[in-house]
């Protein structure tokens, strides 16, 4: 549904008014406000901005919503399933079935998680996902993980809280990297067809097969990457548990 065109009297700055929303959203997320209700608000301001009443608005987004039904149902479905588990202890059953396990480490855990990604987004298979795996699953058993490794020193070392979100990022990113660099290599997919559409729309002669192959390497160097990192990360978790033991023994 295309929006309605602003009467040509009206200025080019009212042109630029459409643009509220950028700006909405950029200051809520500048103030840490929640991001689905800062995402309604620019929606909301850019429609009025650009002379869309609320009926109207209204209706344009349920018309998106139920015309994207195969994308937003998922979620909508999702959240709060994933809620209600975490309200039952997920996070916590995740936690301590990883305290269980003594070779465990933060960086192993995010290593294991990006190589399944990886494997997942080669398919297609939407098996990961911040909300659906990093927050409820990933993130706290990588940090019960190092929790362990700083409750084995003497006396135990708490982790602390840079640490800690220092360790949460690198969760995210395990997802962003097993999900982005890894899902242009089966020619199936739909990255793999886009690209093709792209190259031969710009003359460009190329198989899905040689876009496929390509794109193997690319996902080999970034899980190779992934686990000198999470290395990196198990080395400062190690490092800062020794020293902090050290400092507090008699």
């Amino acid at each position: 549904m295309e929006l309605p065109e602003l009467p040509a009297q009206a200025g080019p700055w009212r042109e630029a008014l459409k643009l509220i929303g950028v700006a909405v959203v950029a200051a809520g997320f500048a103030l840490r406000l929640h991001p689905l209700l800062v995402l309604l608000v620019a929606g909301v301001a850019t429609g009025f901005a650009a002379g869309i009443g609320p009926l109207e608005l209204l209706g344009l987004i349920g018309t998106l919503f139920v015309d994207n039904l195969f994308t937003t149902l998922p979620i909508v479905l999702l959240m709060p399933l994933i809620g209600l588990l975490e309200e039952h202890g997920l996070q916590e059953r995740a936690a301590a079935l990883i305290r269980a396990a003594g070779k465990a480490t933060a960086g192993r855990i995010l290593l294991a998680y990006q190589l399944l990604r990886e494997l997942s987004s080669m398919f297609g298979i939407n098996l990961g996902g911040h909300a659906q795996m990093i927050r409820p699953l990933v993130a706290p058993m990588a940090e019960a993980a190092a929790e362990a490794s700083g409750a084995r020193a003497s006396p135990p070392v708490p982790l602390p809280a840079p640490l800690r979100q220092e360790l949460r990022a690198h969760a995210a990113a395990a997802e962003n990297w097993g999900n982005f660099f890894a899902d242009d290599i089966v020619v199936a997919i739909g990255p793999v067809l886009l690209m093709k559409g792209v190259f031969e729309s710009a003359g460009i002669a190329v198989s899905v097969a040689a876009l496929g192959a390509w794109g193997l390497p690319t996902a080999l160097f970034a899980l190779l990457l992934g686990a000198w990192r999470f290395r990196r990360l198990d080395r400062a978790i190690e490092q800062h548990a020794a020293r902090a033991a050290a400092e507090r023994a008699p």
